[in-house]
């Protein structure tokens, strides 16, 4: 492709005909950061990455829902991008999932049965990523962080203009809180190497398919310069 304007996602899942399809329909034009970005963080619980750095046959012997050192490489991104936020003193927002109960079953649970037995230590945050005071936790019981919470009133009154948005899944929490956030037209930000999920296909396909239509797809490394940079020019401007 010409002029690519993000730098992930596709890698070894897209053939050479699909890009030159998207390409002549014009899709994929950069966004970019708007002036407030806030980072969410989305359901990095041990119920997803593990107690562990482990492969991913042996995560999900502990939790039926635990992708493994995958999931602990981008733990590893989310920090970088963490500490970045927290320097600036930028909103940082936690939707996660709240632990199961009977009546919680539906289309979920019927789907994934093994979801609704996640033992208690699954649902505390990832040590390394772990809320700070003065964060906001959002539990939610569907994939969107969006849907039956009040996240965009959270980020209406902080000013927030735009999204950084890592964690699980891919395909799944991370792609359908994307989706929402572009509909209520903020600028989307997804660090391909901060998101995971259990399919190195599926998470490449979600992410091509996302910097398409719906976000600006990067690098952490690349995020990281971005965001610096911005928050370099929010100091001067004070």
């Amino acid at each position: 492709m010409t002029d690519q304007p993000w730098s992930a996602g596709g890698a070894g899942a897209v053939d050479a005909e699909t890009l030159k399809r998207y390409e002549l329909a014009g899709f994929g034009k950069p966004v970019g950061l708007g002036e407030r970005p806030a980072l969410l963080i989305i359901d990095v619980q041990y119920r997803t990455v593990g107690t562990e750095r482990v492969p991913f046959e042996q995560a999900v012997t502990e939790f039926p829902t635990a992708v493994g050192e995958v999931a602990w490489d981008a733990v590893d991104r989310i920090a970088e991008l963490l500490a970045v936020f927290r320097a600036n003193n930028w909103p940082v927002l936690y939707p996660y999932v709240a632990p199961k109960q009977s009546y919680d079953t539906g289309t979920l649970g019927a789907k994934v049965p093994a979801i609704m037995s996640i033992p208690a230590r699954g649902y505390d945050f990832a040590e390394p990523i772990a809320p700070a005071q003065g964060d906001v936790l959002l539990p939610k019981r569907h994939p969107s962080a969006f849907f039956g919470t009040p996240l965009t009133s959270y980020l209406i009154d902080r000013a927030v203009d735009s999204l950084v948005i890592t964690g699980c899944s891919t395909s799944g929490c991370v792609r359908s809180s994307v989706v929402d956030a572009f509909a209520y037209n903020f600028k989307v930000t997804v660090p391909a190497d901060a998101v995971y999920d259990r399919s190195p296909l599926v998470h490449e396909v979600n992410l091509f398919d996302m910097a398409q239509k719906y976000a600006d797809v990067t690098t952490t490394p690349e995020l990281v310069d971005r965001l610096r940079a911005l928050g370099s020019a929010e100091a001067v401007s004070r």
